[in-house]
C-alpha cells in the first residue's frame, strides 16, 4: 500500500497563524500535526508517502524534506488550486498507479494511529473502506447510513435529520476503481471533487464500501478551539521525561516534559504540559494542558491550556493567558492598565503591549 497526504488548504479558519505558517505545520505537544499523520502511516508499515500540496509547498518541503527521518519515502504532488479531494486523488494517480491506498488528511489528530484499519483493509477483498465515529451532532458533518451487514449505503453532506450519528473522519482506503470514480463525477455546488461523490459513485455502482467504527477521539484541527482540544488530547498520552533544568525552588509535577536545554526558575510547572528545548520559566506558572515550543521566554506569567510557538516571549502579564494560540516570534507584556483576563490568536511576528 501507499499513502496519501492532503496538505494543501490554506487553513483560512486559523487566521491569523497561517497568514505565515501552513495549518499542517502548528505544533500539538511540540509536534507539527503533519509529522504526525507520516508517523501514523509509517507505523502501519506504509513506506512510499505523497504529499498533496499547494500555496504553502516551499515550507511543507522545508519541514519534511525527503521524508528519510522517519525512514519514509516523500513524494510531493502540487495542487494549483483547492478544487477538491477527489481531485486530489485524481492528480496523484502517477503516484500511486493501481496499488491500494490511504488518504488522510494532514490536519486531522486520532487517537491510537492507523494500524489496525489498515491490516483490516489489507486482509479484505473491499474496494474502499471510510473511518467513522460517532458524533454528538452530526447534523455538522458528512454522515454514513449502513445497511444490516455493515456496508455503506449512502453518504449525506450535512443533514437537517441525520440517518446515524456517524461522521466521516477524514481517513480513506480505496483500491484502483477509485480511479473510474473520480472521471465519473462533476464538480459540486462548491466547484470541487467531493470525495463523498466519488465514495458514492463506488457504492451505487456495486463496489464494496466498508466503515471501520473508530471509538477513540478524533480531533481535526481546523478552528483554534480544536487546535487546544487536540493538544490537550495528545498531551494526556505523553510519557513525561525530564531532560533540562529545574531548579530547587520549582515546582514540577509528574506528568511535565522538559526538553533538552529547558530551564525551569522559581516556578510552577502542572501537566499534562510539555516545555520546549532552550526554554526558560522564570518565576511563572505554567498550568495544565500547555505547549510551550523551543525557544521561548515565560516570566513573571502565568499560562494555562494554551499553545504557544517558537521564538515568543511573554513577561510581566497582569492576568493569566488561558485557552490561546500564541504564534512565533511574538513579544507579549504588560502596559500599564490592569485588564482582568486574557483569550487571545496571535500571529507570527505579533507584538502586542497589554493596557
Amino acid at each position: 500500500m501507499k499513502g496519501l497526504i492532503l496538505s494543501g488548504g490554506k487553513g483560512t479558519r486559523l487566521y491569523p497563524l497561517t497568514f505565515t505558517s501552513a495549518k499542517q505545520l502548528i505544533p500539538v505537544a511540540n509536534k507539527p500535526v503533519l509529522f504526525r499523520v507520516i508517523e501514523s502511516i509509517r507505523d502501519a508499515g506504509i513506506t512510499e508517502i505523497g504529499i498533496v500540496v499547494g500555496d504553502t509547498a516551499d515550507e511543507i518541503k522545508a519541514a519534511v524534506r525527503t521524508g528519510h527521518r522517519w525512514g519514509v519515502n516523500i513524494t510531493y504532488i502540487p495542487q494549483e488550486a483547492p478544487l477538491g479531494l477527489a481531485h486530489a486523488v485524481k492528480i496523484s494517480r502517477d503516484f500511486l498507479g493501481d496499488d491500494r491506498f490511504v488518504m488522510f488528511l494532514g490536519d486531522n489528530v486520532i487517537e491510537g494511529g492507523i494500524t489496525p484499519l489498515i491490516r483490516q483493509f489489507a486482509d479484505s477483498e473491499w474496494n474502499s473502506q471510510i473511518v467513522l465515529t460517532p458524533v454528538p451532532q452530526p447534523e455538522q458533518y458528512g454522515v454514513a447510513e449502513l445497511d444490516e451487514n455493515g456496508r455503506i449505503v449512502r453518504l449525506i453532506e450535512k443533514p437537517k435529520v441525520p440517518p446515524s450519528n456517524l461522521a466521516l473522519v477524514g481517513i480513506y482506503m480505496f483500491d484502483e476503481h477509485i480511479w473510474e470514480a473520480v472521471e465519473a463525477i462533476r464538480p459540486s455546488w462548491r466547484g470541487e471533487l467531493e470525495i463523498t461523490d466519488a465514495i458514492q459513485w463506488l457504492v451505487s455502482n456495486g463496489y464494496q464500501v466498508y466503515p471501520y467504527i473508530h471509538q477513540g477521539w478524533w480531533i481535526d484541527t481546523g478552528r483554534p478551539g480544536d487546535m487546544l482540544e487536540a493538544n490537550s488530547m495528545v498531551l494526556a498520552e505523553l510519557k513525561p521525561h525530564i531532560e533540562g533544568y529545574v531548579d530547587r525552588d520549582s515546582e514540577v509535577d509528574s506528568r511535565v516534559t522538559i526538553e533538552k536545554g529547558a530551564e525551569i526558575i522559581n516556578s510552577v510547572v502542572r501537566g499534562p504540559t510539555i516545555i520546549g528545548q532552550n526554554t526558560r520559566i522564570v518565576n511563572a506558572y505554567i498550568g495544565p494542558f500547555t505547549s510551550i515550543s523551543h525557544d521561548c521566554v515565560v516570566k513573571d506569567s502565568e499560562v494555562e491550556r494554551s499553545i504557544v510557538l517558537s521564538h515568543s516571549t511573554i513577561e510581566n502579564l497582569p492576568a493569566r493567558v488561558q485557552d490561546s494560540l500564541i504564534g512565533r516570534h511574538v513579544v507579549l507584556k504588560r502596559s500599564p492598565i490592569r485588564p482582568k483576563a486574557l483569550k487571545l490568536t496571535l500571529g507570527d511576528y505579533s507584538n502586542l503591549g497589554l493596557l
